[in-house]
């Protein structure tokens, strides 16, 4: 977080972590420690269903949601944002790091990168590939692929609810072996066009900004088989050279 930002922080009377389009990789306890003051973890239902009770108290008085990287990057603060001000909360951006712009510790630069990806978990018959096309129109136009993976954190378990208890899947978090495995299916299901072909080079990036970041460049097929360590890779990528 940056200065500003501690400092505003500091001045909140309550304080959200958003805890559903990305995880933080430290434990809440340590920063609220840090902070001098409680934070209450926005999950998926607060951030969907619940988010009155983040932006109506900051009608009058000062409230923080806190979020892991840019708070613009994900529409969902967007929303938020366009409700909070229809409420009659002012409304405040303090930018951060984010993985779109620490990307480029990879060595590639910036200005080359086309479409920004994101891959979700396969699940039994439902595989999209919507995001397939986007990666061949940036490959066609010679610009590198960000692509960002799936998490999965707070999941309702359906078949406990509809024996009428309310249950939620353990976390999930996609890696990069997984990624490249989707990607590789894929692109055998599309008719091998080459794009995502198993001897394409990427980049896989792992932990981006932590002391453990790792990154690792090879062939899909290669990476499939690179341990890029335990979770969190909330901040993965592939980068189509």
């Amino acid at each position: 977080v940056t200065v500003r930002g501690l400092e505003t922080i500091r001045k909140c009377s309550k304080l959200f972590l958003e805890h559903y389009t990305s995880i933080l990789g430290i434990d809440k306890a340590r920063l609220e420690k840090f902070y001098g003051k409680p934070i209450t973890l926005a999950d998926r239902f607060m951030v969907e269903s619940s988010a009155e009770e983040i932006f109506t108290s900051a009608v009058d008085s000062d409230v923080a949601l806190l979020v892991v990287g840019d708070p613009l990057c994900a529409t969902t603060h967007t929303d938020m944002m366009i409700r909070a001000r229809e409420a009659g909360a002012k409304v405040e951006v303090i930018h951060n790091a984010s993985v779109m712009g620490a990307v480029a510790s990879c060595g590639l630069q910036l200005y080359q990168f086309g479409q920004t990806v994101s891959v979700p978990f396969f699940d039994g018959e439902w595989r999209p590939d919507s995001f397939f096309d986007k990666i061949a129109y940036n490959d066609g136009g010679k610009m590198h692929t960000l692509v960002l993976v799936d998490i999965k954190v707070k999941e309702p378990d359906f078949g406990a609810m509809a024996q009428g208890r309310t249950k939620f899947l353990p976390p999930r978090f996609m890696t990069v072996n997984q990624c490249a495995a989707q990607l590789l299916e894929v692109e055998e299901r599309r008719g091998n066009p080459g794009t995502c072909a198993p001897g394409r080079l990427a980049i896989g990036l792992a932990r981006l900004g932590q002391p453990t970041q790792q990154i690792v460049a090879g062939t899909l097929e290669e990476l499939l088989c690179v341990d890029f360590g335990g979770p969190l890779h909330r901040s993965v990528t592939f980068l189509f050279l």
